[in-house]
C-alpha cells in the first residue's frame, strides 16, 4: 500500500508542478481566483502533512510568493513521501481545522484526502484556464501512467 500511496504522491508533484508552469507562462492571462486556486492546492498539502508532523502550517487561503511555489510544493512532496515511509498508516491522529473544531483520522485518510483535493483543484484550475484562453493541462492520472 505505502508504493500505491507514493505513486500518487509523485503523480500529484508532477502535476502540480506542471500546473505551476503553465500558470508561470501564462502570467498576464490568468485571473486572481487561479492564483489562489494554486496557491490554496499547494497550502492544503502543507497543512495536512504539518498536522501529521505537529508543526506549524501555512493558512489555507494563503498567497505565497508566486516564485516560490515550486519549491514548496517539493518540500510537500518529500515531507508527504517521509511521512509514508516513517509512519504506520493506520495510526489515527488528532488535529484541528481551519476553524479549530477537532477531528481525529488515520494518516491514511488523511494523506489521501491530501491526493484528492490537489486533483480537484486542478480541474478548478483547468477550467479558469480554459476561460482566460489557456490550453489546459491532460492531468489525468491515466495519462500520467501512459
Amino acid at each position: 500500500m505505502k508504493e500505491k500511496l507514493i505513486d500518487l504522491f509523485e503523480y500529484t508533484y508532477h502535476f502540480n508542478k506542471e500546473m505551476i508552469k503553465v500558470i508561470s507562462e501564462n502570467i498576464t492571462k490568468v485571473d486572481e481566483k487561479t492564483i489562489s486556486l494554486i496557491n490554496h492546492t499547494i497550502n492544503a498539502q502543507q497543512i495536512w502533512n504539518s498536522r501529521i508532523l505537529g508543526e506549524k502550517s501555512f493558512e489555507v487561503w494563503q498567497i505565497n510568493p508566486f516564485e516560490s511555489l515550486e519549491e514548496i510544493n517539493h518540500q510537500n512532496f518529500e515531507k508527504s513521501i517521509n511521512i509514508i515511509q516513517d509512519f504506520d498508516l493506520d495510526k489515527r491522529a488528532e488535529y484541528q481545522n481551519s476553524r479549530g473544531t477537532k477531528f481525529e483520522n488515520s494518516i491514511f485518510e488523511m494523506l489521501f484526502h491530501a491526493i484528492n483535493h490537489s486533483t480537484y483543484h486542478r480541474g478548478q484550475i483547468n477550467s479558469l484556464l480554459k476561460q482566460n484562453g489557456i490550453e489546459p493541462l491532460l492531468t489525468d492520472y491515466i495519462f500520467y501512467k501512459r
